[in-house]
């Protein structure tokens, strides 16, 4: 399966945090974190996940997307963020991606799985969520390790995360195009009103060849690290802060957190 940062599709946060209750308007703190954790790369230092507990015990944000992560990653950075936002309920989910070779999962150092993840905090009422994910059809034969999607529906918001193809940027734009172009309108279906945001390491860049404005959609926001890392909001949701993180060395990406302000309908009762 493919490799993913993450676009998150997220809801109806706890009344009482910066995304008070599931209606109306609000602010939502996404923050974005490449992690380098695999253990291969030489970006690696051990120190990571210390680290990205840290800035979500000082940041506290209601989403977190993460790239090159282990899958116990997730459930450790998991504990962080249910630890310090506390009320509602934390919602995890873990992606990894694929080894051509050998047809099964990248894998860490460690053994474990290699890939990307995500962690929401929901309001208990609407702690529902669905997890989608997927496998790019466009890939860098040249690279083994296939890149893949994540996707988390929940109440009015959709999100999703993906770490995109860093040994082409044609194919990193495929996946970009094909991430918002096709999988995002299939995860959102019939709730067209729902906002969606996306956050990830898209291997593209303002100015770059290619643009990664090149395969944002009309009427989307987006903010970068002032490099490869983005967030995206659709309609209904506007991104009013950003500010990168440093991460003290631990990995080669700073963290991005953007403050977005929502304004959106509740989605009736039961409706998703």
């Amino acid at each position: 399966m493919l490799t993913a940062v993450c676009l998150l599709v997220v809801a109806g946060l706890p009344a009482g945090s910066s995304g008070a209750g599931a209606a109306g308007a609000g602010t939502l703190r996404v923050l974005q974190m490449n992690l380098c954790n695999s253990g291969r790369a030489g970006c690696y230092t051990g120190r990571a996940v210390p680290q990205a507990a840290d800035v979500i015990a000082a940041e506290l944000p209601d989403v977190v997307t993460l790239n090159e992560i282990c899958r116990d990653d997730v459930v450790t950075l998991g504990r962080t963020l249910r630890a310090v936002r506390a009320g509602g309920t934390t919602v995890s989910a873990f992606q990894a991606a694929g080894d051509r070779p050998s047809g099964g999962p990248t894998r860490c150092n460690n053994g474990e799985p290699y890939g990307i993840g995500l962690l929401a905090r929901l309001d208990a009422r609407d702690a529902r969520p669905s997890v989608h994910r997927g496998t790019y059809p466009a890939q860098d034969l040249a690279d083994p390790e296939e890149r893949v999607w994540l996707c988390v529906r929940a109440g009015g918001l959709h999100a999703c995360t993906t770490h995109l193809a860093n040994t082409s940027g044609q194919v990193a734009l495929a996946q970009c195009g094909q991430l918002l172009g096709t999988v995002v309108p299939g995860v959102r279906g019939d709730a067209v009103g729902a906002p969606t945001v996306l956050a990830g390491d898209l291997n593209l860049r303002v100015g770059g060849m290619p643009d990664v404005r090149s395969c944002v959609p009309v009427g989307y926001r987006r903010i970068d690290d002032g490099g490869r890392q983005q967030i995206l909001a659709s309609s209904g949701v506007t991104i009013c802060c950003r500010r990168s993180v440093d991460m003290r060395g631990a990995t080669d990406h700073p963290a991005l957190l953007a403050t977005m302000i929502r304004s959106w309908p509740a989605p009736p009762p039961g409706r998703y």
